[in-house]
């Protein structure tokens, strides 16, 4: 591990500690003007039932060696979430092990193609596969209507896949698409930097990393937050440009034989306008008139 990985280590510490007041933690506030936001070390350190010493070592990035029983201690007293915890064992597992000669650059393959028939077959749903990186690999039809404008951008560059975290943050269009783009910034970033965690040797995505970085100060800002987020289920917010607004459903579902692929599928409560806005949706994928921006629904696939 080098000074990077463990710059990264105590910052996501530091910044997990800084969040949370002694009240939240169950603890007196003891000293009436406190000079650190969040709690203490050495109170994390109680909590965590560690010495104040041992605690500080952790947070300056040296995780090597500590137990599970340790690390789930740590994450009790920081009050982690799922994500924060399972992104804190990925950085003890990577301080751990040895790092690889060189980052591996992984290209980009296009799914199987029973997978674009199982896509193919959902008619009333959204439907659409990305890789960890984000890069839509695979859509059917209605999918492709509904992200035409996140489509549009293997026309400007087809030697890549669409990408939904370079479209938020780098296309001015999404701040129009996405009606709670806020959030969605906020999802992807954090979805990014777990994926980081878990592999922080694919070329691919600190190359992607490094693009938002170098071009949106908006993303630099939340990637310096630490945030790191599951994103399984919830409701997108979308202002589509030829029906409007639409609140939907979406569940994201990790292939199992094809691991690094999600499955996304979007869904509207029947009777409600967005329901009525996906039918309308549908009609025009199925006629093929043309949508503002979209793709054509065989000029989908990466490397189509």
């Amino acid at each position: 591990m080098d000074d990077r990985d463990r710059t990264e280590i105590k910052e996501f510490l530091a910044s997990r500690r800084a969040r949370i007041t002694p009240e939240q933690a169950g603890l007196p506030a003891y000293g009436g003007n406190r000079r650190v936001k969040g709690l203490r070390r050495e109170e994390v350190a109680m909590l965590a039932g560690v010495s104040v010493d041992y605690y500080v070592r952790l947070e300056r990035g040296h995780l090597s060696g500590a137990s599970d029983s340790v690390l789930d201690s740590l994450a009790r007293a920081l009050n982690l979430d799922e994500a924060e915890r399972e992104h804190l064992f990925d950085l003890a597992r990577r301080e751990a092990g040895p790092a690889p000669a060189a980052r591996r650059r992984t290209p980009v393959k296009p799914v199987r193609p029973i997978l674009q028939h199982m896509l193919d077959a959902i008619t009333d749903a959204p439907a659409w596969i990305r890789n960890d990186r984000h890069d839509v690999l695979a859509t059917n039809r209605l999918a492709a209507a509904l992200y035409a404008p996140v489509l549009a951008q293997r026309q400007a560059d087809p030697r890549r896949p669409a990408n939904t975290a370079r479209f938020t943050y780098l296309d001015p269009a999404a701040r129009e698409f996405f009606a709670d783009w806020d959030k969605a910034a906020d999802d992807i970033a954090a979805m990014l930097r777990a994926q980081a965690g878990r592999n922080p040797y694919d070329r691919n995505l600190t190359d992607l990393i490094g693009e938002l970085s170098t071009r949106s100060e908006v993303f630099r800002q939340r990637w310096a937050d630490h945030n790191v987020r599951h994103h399984r289920t919830g409701i997108k917010k979308i202002h589509h440009p030829v029906v409007g607004d639409l609140e939907l459903h979406f569940e994201a579902m990790t292939l199992a034989s094809d691991p690094g692929l999600t499955l996304l599928m979007y869904t509207a409560p029947p009777g409600t306008p967005s329901a009525d806005g996906l039918r309308l949706l549908a009609t025009w994928a199925v006629t093929g008139d043309q949508l503002p921006g979209a793709a054509r629904h065989e000029d989908r696939l990466p490397g189509a």
